[in-house]
């Protein structure tokens, strides 16, 4: 079936939706100290978390439905325009330093494309057949999963996002700030994360956009705990590009081991600056190949490949670390 043809947002279908209410007192902020307009703004931003955590039970459900797609090779795409097109971008664009996300593996998409990112591109929201092109392009499957982002919950270029993916049999999730949205419908995961009447009536970069870039952090964070990218709390995926990349790495890894600075360095290098495997190293034993393989054996879990390295050969790992197999073997 074609996309629907662009339609403007009717104004009157705006006067519903919590995110374009106007806030109560709100008609006289220009007259405020400037100190006291901060506090008032400050005070609006403290309730987006509690908005969040109402919402805590849809994003737990809608992450392990994208974790169990992620494990049979999916991708995650953002789509969204605007505040929330942006955001998507921004946590997509993290994953890859933060996670060792292979490229494409995390995927932002912004109505309008790479422009929209540092100009205003608004009118590119409307483009349904921008949307479905945009997903065209990536060869969408049904084991990826596609996130729609919008405040209103209505905006055209994510809604044709997702009824496209969802016909396709992808996963789809709405993440919206209003309650029976039309994105949040078409949906099969719906998180709706009610923030109310922004500081600035309408402008949903505030509140709305706050709130986004928390459930975001959450979804893929958690995802990519999930799928073992991490070790405890500790970022055990990162890729060392820059100095302080390569000074956390070894950090990481005699965290996690116990091993002296000089030690952590020569397991990086030997690993080719690899802090997963090098932490394998130095608590198993073993040699840079035996670690990589046992890795790749394990889906790249660390706990899953320290308890399938040989027997005998796995070091007592500090206090601190994350507890696992280590610890239940002797020095």
């Amino acid at each position: 079936m074609p996309p629907a043809p662009k339609t403007p947002e009717a104004p009157e279908a705006l006067d519903t939706l919590a995110t374009e209410a106007r806030r109560e007192g709100g008609a006289e902020i220009d007259l405020l100290p400037t100190v006291e307009l901060a506090r008032l703004m400050n005070a609006e931003d403290r309730t987006v978390p509690e908005a969040v955590a109402a919402a805590l039970p849809a994003i737990a459900a809608a992450v392990d439905a994208i974790v169990e797609r992620m494990r049979r090779g999916g991708r995650l795409v953002y789509a969204g325009a605007g505040t929330a097109g942006r955001l998507g971008v921004l946590d997509a664009s993290e994953c890859p330093p933060t996670f060792d996300t292979a490229p494409g593996q995390v995927v932002g998409l912004i109505a309008g494309g790479p422009a929209a990112l540092t100009s205003a591109l608004e009118g590119a929201e409307d483009d349904r057949a921008a949307a479905v092109a945009d997903l065209a392009a990536l060869d969408l499957t049904a084991a990826d999963t596609v996130i729609g982002v919008s405040a209103s919950g209505r905006t055209p270029y994510a809604l044709a996002a997702v009824e496209h993916a969802r016909a396709l049999g992808a996963l789809t999730v709405a993440l919206v700030g209003n309650r029976g949205s039309a994105l949040g419908e078409a949906a099969e995961h719906r998180i709706e994360v009610v923030t109310g009447p922004e500081l600035l009536a309408g402008s949903t970069r505030l509140k709305a956009g706050t709130a986004q870039k928390l459930v975001l952090n959450t979804v893929s964070t958690i995802v990519m705990v999930r799928l073992g990218k991490t070790y405890g709390d500790l970022m055990v995926d990162l890729r060392a590009t820059n100095a302080k990349l390569r000074a956390r790495s070894r950090r990481i890894v005699a965290v996690a081991t116990g091993a002296a600075p000089a030690d952590a360095d020569a397991a990086l290098a030997a690993t080719g600056g690899r802090a997963k495997d090098a932490i394998l190293l130095l608590l198993a034993g073993v040699d840079a190949p035996t670690a990589a393989a046992l890795l790749a054996r394990h889906g790249g879990v660390l706990r899953d490949a320290l308890r399938d390295a040989p027997p005998g050969t796995l070091c007592e790992a500090p206090p601190g670390a994350p507890p696992g197999a280590p610890g239940d073997a002797p020095g």
